[in-house]
């Protein structure tokens, strides 16, 4: 009963659905509008729904009675498709099934170094946070649950993560929103313990960062995002893409050195115990993605990277915060490795993103995050 309350939900949820991600190929059969204004006379308005179900939810099926509504939103679904989600089949085909439902391991931390030239620089990383939940997919639309597995193991870090993904032939667009409090590792400071690399756990600071990608493949005939990162298409040849896009990048970070020891603190190469970083970037995005097909409908290789430079406005440490603009720099990598057996999918996903934050003087900051994502799963 459970699993049928979700097939209905997910249909309700596709009459109001303007694109999805299926290759254009389905779009034969599209029902026909005569037909379909006269097959519904009679019949109750979600009498669609079930027909949907009981076809196994094939929506371009000719004898769903789709009333006037959700057949225009299939008619934009089916614009949509054309427009933004079609390939060259000697390249890129579909998976064929509509549905995915995959177990996910996500995991990822946080590196921060603070540098002075000439002088010293201070280094610390987060402990690995970990989740582990599941995902139920059908076409665009998503439904799922993670875990903090670091309650079970480790006192938890306060910590947040949301990540919005949609991608289509021709474009990509990411939304993440990442923050937490405490848990770093301080590993070197200042030339204390003479440099050499150390162990301190420090946990009166907290970093909160946001960022927007929107970026365009070039080769979007081609090439095809979606089969390595979203598992809906399969790669059949090796084929590359220049990128182009926009980001958009806001971050707060804030950390009190005060609470160390006073031993440590004598080896600052700060010159306040205080430290607080605010600011908006804009820039411009470009890079290059490529995907290596091993072996068709098996096995998939993809790296990906990027470079952001734009405008930053930054509100730098200190009592008086005085607005400075700068020049941002930001960076994006993703390596992804696929393998498909039928049904069945495994992969393993490492994305890096980086941000060159230039504050008073000649300090500088690179603050980056790491992740790690493992998924299994079955389409069908």
């Amino acid at each position: 009963m459970i699993m049928r309350h979700l097939i209905t939900i997910f249909a309700m949820l596709l009459s109001l659905t303007a694109m999805a991600v299926e290759p254009t190929s389905m779009t034969a059969g599209e029902p026909d509008s005569t037909a379909c204004d006269t097959c519904c006379n009679g019949v109750s308005k979600t009498y669609w729904i079930k027909q949907l179900i009981d076809n196994g939810f094939r929506i371009h099926d000719e004898r769903v009675c789709y009333p006037r509504f959700p057949r225009f939103c299939l008619n934009v679904y089916n614009w949509g498709d054309r427009t933004f989600n079609s390939y060259d089949t000697a390249y890129v085909v579909g998976t064929g099934k509509n549905w995915k439902l995959q177990g996910k391991s996500y995991n990822w931390m946080e590196t921060s170094t603070i540098t002075i030239p000439k002088q010293s620089s201070v280094n610390m990383h987060s402990d690995l946070y970990s989740d582990a939940g599941f995902s139920l997919n059908f076409m665009a639309v998503s439904i799922g649950y993670m875990w903090n597995i670091n309650k079970l193991f480790t006192d938890p870090t306060n910590r947040r993560t949301f990540n919005f993904d949609f991608t289509c032939s021709r474009f990509s667009l990411n939304y993440q929103s990442v923050s937490s409090t405490g848990g770093m590792i301080i590993t070197q400071f200042g030339d204390y313990n003479n440099g050499h690399r150390l162990h301190y756990k420090f946990d009166d600071c907290s970093t909160d960062s946001k960022t927007l990608d929107v970026y365009w493949f070039f080769n979007h005939y081609r090439y095809s995002q979606a089969a390595a990162y979203s598992y809906s298409k399969y790669q059949l040849r090796n084929a590359g893409t220049p990128l182009v896009g926009f980001n958009f990048t806001e971050q707060h970070i804030k950390m009190n050195f005060n609470g160390m020891p006073a031993i440590m603190l004598e080896h600052s190469p700060l010159e306040s115990n205080e430290y607080q970083s605010d600011y908006r970037s804009y820039c411009a995005m470009g890079g290059y993605s490529y995907n290596w097909v091993l072996k068709p409908r098996r096995w998939l290789i993809n790296a990906t990277g990027m470079v952001a430079v734009g405008y930053r406005q930054l509100i730098s440490s200190g009592d008086e915060r005085d607005s400075k603009s700068r020049v941002a720099n930001n960076f994006k990598i993703n390596i992804a490795a696929v393998y498909n057996h039928k049904a069945l999918f495994a992969a393993f996903t490492a994305r890096g993103m980086g941000y060159v934050n230039y504050n008073m003087g000649d300090l500088s900051h690179l603050n980056t995050i790491i992740s790690f994502t493992a998924a299994v799963g079955m389409r069908f």
